[in-house]
């Protein structure tokens, strides 16, 4: 498991620099480029020569991106133009990130906690009520744009009945004590408790939106896989050995079935980020997802590459975790990983 562990991470890190060589020579083709985001409509042909030459933008792409791979083994990503004019990204990137994870956890908590027992209630009930409203409304989940489900929970819940903020994660006059950048963690570690509760209304309705896509994926999935298990012979063989319901289900139907509902959760979890850069921007979220929009708005490269590579790496690494629990859910595929 330790060697599988190592080599998995070697894989990582490769995989994160590979990405990094390409999403910079992919930043640097793009139309204007830092000199035309940095200088505006300032950009006489003189000083964009001066400022090519400052940045090393006139040196072949592989000499630059070296010279970008010392200065980002140092947290040194460059100093935004547009998101935030002025900070550094890795400041963006720390001030932003707790916002994304908070907002993200509890979306994939709630495809979860929703997703798997409905999923396996409708397979237990297969062409019942609830299984064909389960498929609809799932189906439903997947076709519904992430944005349009967004701007709909705004203004149902939040304009028309008032029952949750409209926008950002905290009420503005609240006096709360930061501590993590986790609002409701701070509110919770400092026994503010009307400051956690508030941060955590601010989350509900993004949660909510970023929430729809996972859960029809995990929904489906575990459903298929509950059904698949159903049909195996060692179910029947367990009932007529008289097992109880509860231990069958426990033991034989829901542990076979869960491989591919996790490898489903880690891959929706990695993909996220994809559907936060909509809701944070519908519900002015101040996390990762909303700066990327406005990165690509006003060309902001240096915010962009890093969170982008964050990004990446994240989704890599759920993914790590998702292969190691394999061994935990299935005791088969420890046996055959340790033979190798």
């Amino acid at each position: 498991m330790l060697r599988y562990t190592v080599r998995r991470l070697l894989q990582l890190v490769l995989v994160v620099v590979a990405l990094s060589l390409l999403l910079f020579a992919w930043l640097r083709s793009l139309p204007g480029g830092p000199v035309s985001a940095l200088l505006g409509e300032r950009a006489t042909p003189a000083l964009r020569a001066q400022l090519t030459a400052e940045l090393g933008l006139d040196q072949p792409i592989f000499v630059q991106y070296f010279k970008f791979l010392g200065r980002a083994a140092s947290g040194d990503f460059g100093v935004s133009t547009g998101v935030q004019p002025g900070d550094s990204a890795m400041e963006i990137f720390l001030q932003r990130f707790p916002a994304t994870l908070e907002l993200s956890v509890l979306a994939i908590v709630i495809a979860i906690a929703v997703g798997i027992p409905l999923g396996f209630l409708a397979a237990r009930r297969r062409g019942g009520i609830l299984d064909n409203l389960s498929v609809v409304g799932s189906l439903i989940g997947v076709a519904v744009p992430v944005f349009f489900l967004a701007f709909v929970l705004k203004q149902v819940f939040a304009v028309e009945l008032g029952w949750f903020p409209t926008t950002g994660r905290q009420e503005g006059g609240l006096d709360a004590t930061r501590v993590t950048g986790f609002f409701i963690l701070d509110g919770l570690i400092t026994r503010e408790f009307d400051a956690a509760w508030d941060a955590f209304k601010h989350l509900i309705l993004p949660a909510v939106a970023l929430s729809s896509i996972p859960f029809s994926v995990i929904f489906r999935i575990t459903r298929a896989s509950v059904l698949d298990v159903l049909d195996e012979d060692f179910v029947r063989t367990a009932e007529s050995k008289g097992l109880t319901t509860p231990v069958i289900r426990r033991r034989h139907v829901l542990r076979n079935a869960m491989l591919p509902v996790v490898t489903t959760i880690g891959l929706q979890t990695g993909a996220l980020l994809a559907g936060a850069v909509l809701t944070e921007k519908v519900f002015a979220f101040p996390g990762i997802g909303q700066a990327l929009a406005i990165g690509f708005e006003r060309r902001d490269y240096p915010v962009l590459l890093l969170l982008i590579l964050c990004a990446a790496g994240v989704f890599v690494l759920v993914n790590l975790a998702v292969d190691l629990s394999y061994a935990v859910i299935d005791p088969r595929i420890r046996t055959s990983g340790g033979g190798r």
